[in-house]
């Protein structure tokens, strides 16, 4: 028998961490297995909701293997397909009950899945006419400084979230307030708030959607505090055109392992660059032409078709455009100078 929590999942952000919290505590208190129940591909990709504007913040491997660092007993993956996409609220729990001995659900107050539209609530209502038990977890924000202004506090070493992945504390301003909130999913998209609720103007609801849009806009550290971890890419060394070389920051060029996932805004970035079986410091530039180029701090070694990480810490500076190799240069020195400076921090 399980307690299962059902979703996409994009990210396994602070919200998604609350639901497997509240998943877990149920399924020990129950002597019961703690299942989640997750998608590939993306539903708008199936539907065709927009699919070529999609990007990602977990690839399939990356959410498996984070859900299960947190202690998740089993990660079942249903393939999402239109006639899976089918299925009403009634049938699908039917399906987790019958295919997947789930005795008990946890839900959030946006948690809606089948093809007919439910509310949470009636998803609610209809679980427990079918015997299924059911858990709901309440909204999950933060507070607006930590979301825009501040600069979480990095994070080093082996913990439960895995290497480098600890919840992130926030320096210089109040805690982050943080309120359990459910793992996002629906058929469709999840809803916001209402205007009744009790989420403050002041606060950020956190959602995959928005963390995607505060990355697309260059905040990588508000999109890092709703994540709970440092967002990274993850993919192999290709040959460039060896320029950075010729004025002294050479750079390793990625090619993404996953091609739907979401790039911070064009711009430099202070990164942490795992490659080599070591873990280094360097500065990441994006450009509009989505390539991905990081120059190594204190690191000359030949990497080429290695696996590289990229993680992603501060942001630096937006692109800039260059007359010559010399203006080049003297940019990349002062942002080395402001990327130790943030480190230094």
């Amino acid at each position: 028998m399980a307690v299962a929590a059902t979703g996409f999942f994009d990210g396994v952000h602070l919200g998604h961490r609350a639901v497997i919290e509240t998943l877990l505590k149920t399924a020990h208190e129950r002597d019961e297995q703690s299942l989640v129940i997750t998608f590939w591909p993306h539903p708008r990709v199936v539907l065709g909701k927009d699919p070529r504007d999609l990007r990602l913040l977990t690839s399939l491997e990356e959410k498996r293997s984070k859900l299960l660092a947190l202690g998740v007993d089993r990660v079942e993956v249903i393939p999402f397909t239109r006639e899976f996409a089918a299925l009403t609220a009634r049938e699908y729990l039917e399906m987790l009950r019958r295919d997947y001995g789930v005795t008990s659900i946890v839900l959030g107050y946006d948690n809606r899945f089948g093809s007919d539209g439910l509310s949470t609530e009636q998803i609610a209502a209809l679980a427990e006419g079918l015997c299924t038990e059911v858990e709901i977890v309440p909204a999950c924000v933060v507070g607006s400084k930590a979301s825009s202004d501040a600069r979480p506090t990095r994070v080093f070493g082996e913990d439960k979230y895995g290497k480098g992945e600890r919840p992130l504390g926030v320096s210089g301003v109040s805690p982050v307030e943080i309120r359990p909130r459910v793992a996002q999913f629906s058929w469709g998209e999840p809803s916001l708030p209402s205007a009744s609720s009790d989420v403050r103007p002041a606060q950020v609801y956190i959602s995959s959607t928005v963390i995607r849009k505060s990355l697309a806009a260059g905040k990588v550290d508000a999109a890092n505090a709703m994540l709970g971890y440092d967002y990274a890419l993850s993919g192999v060394v290709v040959g460039g055109n060896r320029m950075g070389r010729t004025i002294g920051f050479p750079t390793a060029n990625m090619k993404l392992r996953e091609p739907l996932k979401c790039l911070p805004a064009v711009g430099a970035y202070l990164s942490r660059v795992e490659v080599d079986g070591r873990t280094m410091w360097g500065m990441t530039n994006i450009d509009r032409n989505e390539k991905i180029e990081t120059n190594i701090f204190d690191f000359s070694g030949e990497i080429y078709g290695q696996d590289i990480t990229v993680t992603f810490v501060d942001r630096i500076r937006d692109e800039i455009r260059f007359g010559s190799f010399d203006e080049l240069k003297k940019q990349l020195e002062r942002d080395r100078i402001a990327a130790l400076a943030i480190i230094r921090q």
